[in-house]
């Protein structure tokens, strides 16, 4: 078949991806280092960094043990699970890891080289982080894209050889064939999505218990500049923007990428069921065949990024935009190719969905800007505001949180509708292709993740360059490039978390269809279940629509099981952001004492003539992390089980439809507040309200402080959360299916 042929597009872009990647970190690793002081602070950042990242692996090696086991169990002994899953749990949770550390490994070899390249000019500066970040986006799609081809190419033959004649499922209708191999792949998505929210979680924890610590008593206390070297906690600081806005970052969105494919392919085996078997094979390929482009043109959009020397904030803005924007434009040409030519039925309104995917997540990423930049005027009013103190910057920043997330819910909202409704050709009952319409508008919104990571991952280089900046005692004019190249990327970064946000909430609404899939496939196992299923509703389970299984469990809002499951899910996500709060409050505690500490006991701190211990910071951070961030992962994975286990397949529908909505609106409101007050210090800095060291500034730096947390821990963990929990479900759902108290 032609068509299968095409499928090998699919690894050959992710080893394209590949090889840019490690011909971007070659490039960046022939540039130099800068001065002895530079190269002993990267060392520093290196050094912490890597001793991080190994502590936390080792935790989470514990949890994937245990998980697998329990899998294992489920799937050999109890025979309610799929053999295949224990695997591909491991290798979505490997591979999601493996990109996390690769993005902080050239992170961490970056910074320094960036800030030497700003010695010489803006444009060198913004090039090298700029594709120094790149490396993080090309990896993520790289090993994704990598993965999902070779688990599909695998379950293939493998499943084709044993299941075509010991399966009677597949003997009787081939086509069941692709709905078992796609609802396989993604629990592969879940091994993903748990490696993901401890790497958020524990490097939110670290990077903001350090920042907390270095500010509160660096700049308001002492009243030294940020990242001065004086200050115990600035190392640590800088490590905290490698764990958690890079590795934790790269893990974050993997898990987004691989769940947004996987879930689409398995609506488009389960849509296109009746179409034939060549149709629905096209159906499955057409995500990925999509991404597979989107690799292609992400990279032609990074060589696309440079600026002149002297840009302001907007032309430095435009310089990235300009790569994202003609990458999402050339998208939409081709994607529309790749569907004609898969000859998909009904492909024009379903190349509409994606479409509308795409144009979402853009607008998404304009909104962010727009709430967060320095140059709009929401950022500009909390500048303002701190001329009347610290409570007024507070006040102003929760009040346009809250407010900016009204575009994004309406983008959302919009994009859902409109995806549906195009690729089900207007027609409300045909919900399996509007389903598959809204997924595949989730693939078009992460279309292009290889160069909006890039501009995501380039954020935390450019802070730690303008960190080592500092530290070096670098000329003023090296600082104020660096600087400029921070502000952007907290803008950019802010964009990315809303990227991220918005993908997840269309990617978790497709993973509710999948999950109810998953439980069909659950009860065909179930001999006993599938005779019960007969004798109630008259319809063999085999042949089974959604509405038919949606009937059989009465999930509807008058449902006392579905609205319990409903306040559950949106109290799992207050729960959930509280106990990260607290956590880096606690954590922050230790940081802001030992600082004390050492100011007051190791004498000539301040004047400079004694280095502080910063080792003990980098300690103190990572010990916090890890014993911080196991309580709130765990409950994210235990809330679902404890779910289905008590108020079966109704209660666990209801926790994901609270947990979706509740999470999506929070995590907005967290990121944009965290990234409004972050831009409104800097902003300050600038000159702007009293400038540096005024009253206002110390305000600003309050807020700042206030919304670290928001933007960088609790915010960016909710996304991941609400994908968790329903992976978590879908695997879980031979359990559901099998055992439940009510």
């Amino acid at each position: 078949m032609v068509t299968e042929n095409m499928f090998w597009l699919v690894p050959f872009a992710s080893i394209l991806a590949l090889g840019f990647a490690w011909y971007f970190f070659r490039s960046m690793m022939k540039e130099k280092e800068g001065t002895h002081m530079m190269k002993k602070v990267a060392l520093y950042v290196k050094k912490g960094a890597m001793a991080y990242l190994r502590q936390q692996y080792k935790v989470v090696a514990i949890v994937f043990i245990a998980l697998t086991l329990l899998f294992a169990i489920m799937a050999y002994v109890l025979k309610i699970q799929n053999p295949w899953v224990p695997f591909a749990f491991i290798t979505g949770g490997f591979f999601s890891g493996l990109a996390g550390f690769l993005g902080m490994k050239t992170a961490t070899h970056a910074s320094s080289r960036a800030a030497n390249a700003a010695r010489h000019s803006l444009n060198a500066s913004l090039k090298l982080a700029f594709r120094s970040g790149a490396v993080m986006g090309l990896v993520v799609v790289g090993l994704g894209l990598l993965d999902i081809s070779l688990w599909f190419y695998v379950l293939q033959y493998v499943i084709g050889a044993l299941d075509s004649t010991t399966n009677p499922l597949i003997a009787a209708d081939p086509s069941m064939k692709l709905i078992i191999i796609t609802t396989t792949t993604l629990t592969f998505g879940m091994g993903a999505s748990t490696q993901a929210l401890f790497a958020r979680v524990g490097g939110g924890i670290y990077t903001k218990a350090a920042d907390v610590g270095a500010d509160l008593v660096g700049k308001l206390e002492a009243d030294i500049p940020e990242d001065d070297p004086r200050n115990p906690a600035t190392i640590a600081d800088n490590v905290g923007d490698n764990v958690g806005d890079v590795a934790g970052m790269g893990a974050d969105l993997y898990e987004s990428y691989c769940g947004a494919i996987l879930s689409t392919a398995a609506l488009g085996a389960v849509a296109f069921k009746s179409s034939g078997l060549d149709v629905q094979f096209n159906a499955v390929i057409a995500p990925m065949l999509i991404a597979a482009v989107g690799i292609i043109l992400s990279i032609l959009g990074i060589f696309l990024v440079k600026t002149k020397e002297g840009a302001n904030q907007k032309q430095l803005l435009a310089a990235l935009g300009r790569g994202v924007n003609i990458s999402s434009i050339l998208i939409a040409f081709f994607s529309l190719g790749v569907l004609y030519y898969l000859g998909i039925p009904n492909y024009q309104g379903i190349w509409i969905a994606m479409l509308v995917g795409l144009v979402g997540g853009i607008g998404i990423g304009k909104s962010t800007e727009y709430f967060t930049s320095s140059g709009f005027k929401p950022t500009q009013k909390i500048s303002e505001s701190a001329k009347t103190g610290h409570a007024t910057v507070i006040i102003q920043g929760v009040g346009i949180g809250m407010i900016s997330t009204a575009i994004p819910v309406l983008i959302v909202a919009t994009s859902i509708i409109l995806s549906y409704l195009f690729a089900s050709k207007f027609d409300f009952s045909n919900i399996g292709m509007g389903l598959y319409g809204i997924a595949i508008a989730a693939v078009g919104m992460l279309s292009t993740l290889g160069i909006t990571l890039a501009t995501d991952a380039y954020g935390p280089i450019a802070d730690n360059a303008g960190g080592n900046a500092q530290m070096s005692g670098l000329e003023p004019e090296v600082r104020q490039r660096t600087d400029a190249l921070d502000q952007l990327g907290n803008t950019t970064a802010a964009t990315g978390k809303g990227f991220a946000i918005g993908s997840a909430a269309l990617t978790a609404l497709a993973l509710l269809a999948s999950y109810i899939e998953e439980i069909k496939i659950a009860m065909g196992r179930l001999p006993e279940k599938a005779s019960e299923f007969l004798s109630t509703t008259g319809v063999d389970i085999h042949s089974a629509t959604i509405p038919d299984i949606m009937s059989f469990f009465k999930v509807n809002l008058m449902n006392p099981l579905v609205i319990v499951g409903i306040f559950i899910g949106a109290m799992t996500a207050f729960l959930f952001s509280g106990l990260t709060m607290n956590a880096v409050g606690r954590a922050a505690e230790g940081m802001v004492n030992e600082v004390r500490r050492q100011f007051r006991e190791i004498k000539g701190i301040l004047t400079g003539e004694a280095e502080p211990d910063y080792a003990r910071c980098v300690e103190i951070s990572t010990k916090s992390a890890q014993r911080e961030m196991i309580l709130p992962s765990t409950l994210a994975i235990a809330i679902p089980i404890i779910m289905g286990l008590l108020f079966g397949v109704p209660g666990v529908m209801g926790l994901l439809l609270g947990g979706i909505s509740t999470g999506f609106v929070l995590a907005i409101f967290m990121a944009n507040s965290g990234g409004s007050w972050d831009n409104a210090k800097k902003h300050v800095e600038e000159g702007c309200c009293g400038g540096k060291g005024s009253e206002a500034h110390k305000a600003a730096i309050t807020g700042d402080t206030v919304g670290d947390p928001f933007k960088d821990t609790s915010g960016p963990s909710l996304n991941i959360l609400i994908k968790l929990m329903s992976m978590v479900a879908i695997v879980m759902a031979g359990l559901t299916a099998a055992f439940s108290l009510l």
